[in-house]
């Protein structure tokens, strides 16, 4: 199966690799590193010529225990990388919980607004999103980060956050929002704990996701679940800059299995990854139907003795 592309982004054919520009000095990743607006910009012009099909701009931390910036201030530090790539010709996406600053970011040039609260932390942005006609990430999401982890208890964790998720989007379709403009999000590490595996489930039954027939954009790049996998024998956890050949590893996993989009901080090797899994697949479904003899090993030379009854020249 091959998924359906989503109308005003790229369409490749294969799954994309949105690259992460983080506009703020606490990100959990690389916070401070592009804080600054000129190095963002050029940051998300580097992230694209890597291989990046989408730029995601955010402007407020969501990590473990954040909290959060004032709407001017997130304002402050999105808008102007936004106008700036935008006017690069980059697809651009914003990475927000708020109305408003989706709707600026919209109108800067964003082409999808990515929010990690899908619709819950701001009640008027299914209005903006069905106003604004453009792609919206609904991301399963059980409250702000200074106290999700509180509420990571699941008693089957891929069914409920189906269910969640589903419940989001009809909440959202009721608000007028184009069905062909959704995009599903599991939210690796959001209100999941990675001692009771509750990423590692999601990230294994994506199928629950992809069945729902909605494309599905997956984000693990350095969560804290990769480092605790990788801790060390003493058991310090791997650092996150240090978890991106992890990150690769779900990549091609996830993309093997029919993920929409990749969210990561490093763009060139987890763009290769979906370059090799879009290969794999295409070789899967060739072999499935049945034309895996495209290229066959050529058949050893037909004798043809005319005093044989089997022989094509009688």
């Amino acid at each position: 199966m091959t998924t359906a592309d989503v109308p005003g982004l790229p369409g490749a054919g294969r799954c994309l690799v949105m690259g992460v520009v983080n506009v703020t000095p606490d990100s959990f990743s690389d916070g401070g590193s592009w804080f600054d607006a000129d190095k963002a910009i050029r940051h998300g012009i580097d992230l694209v010529a890597e291989g990046a099909d989408i730029v995601d701009v955010g402007g407020e931390s969501t990590r473990p225990g954040a909290q959060r910036v004032s709407r001017e201030e997130e304002l402050r530090r999105v808008v102007p990388v936004i106008e700036a790539l935008s006017a690069e010709g980059v697809p651009v996406s914003v990475d927000t919980m708020r109305a408003e600053v989706a709707e600026a970011a919209v109108a800067a040039g964003a082409r999808l607004i990515n929010d990690v609260s899908g619709g819950l932390a701001d009640p008027d942005m299914a209005p903006v999103v069905a106003a604004t006609g453009v792609p919206y990430v609904v991301m399963h999401w059980r409250g702000h980060s200074h106290a999700m982890q509180t509420r990571a208890v699941y008693q089957d964790v891929v069914r409920e956050v189906r269910d969640e998720l589903l419940g989001r989007v009809d909440a959202i379709l009721a608000a007028g929002v184009d069905p062909s403009m959704i995009v599903l999000d599991p939210g690796l590490g959001f209100a999941k704990s990675p001692e009771a595996g509750h990423n590692w489930q999601l990230i294994a039954r994506l199928d629950a996701l992809l069945e729902t027939g909605y494309p599905v954009l997956v984000g693990a790049s350095r969560k804290r679940f990769l480092g605790k996998l990788l801790s060390a024998v003493d058991g310090t956890p791997r650092s996150f800059i240090d978890c991106d050949d992890a990150t690769v590893a779900v990549t091609s996993l996830v993309a093997a299995a029919g993920a929409w989009c990749v969210r990561v901080h490093r763009v060139r090797p987890n763009a290769d990854a979906v370059r090799v899994a879009a290969a794999v697949r295409a070789a899967h479904e060739k072999v499935r139907g049945g034309s895996a003899s495209a290229d066959p090993v050529p058949a050893a030379p037909v004798p043809t003795d005319p005093d044989d009854p089997g022989s094509p020249e009688k």
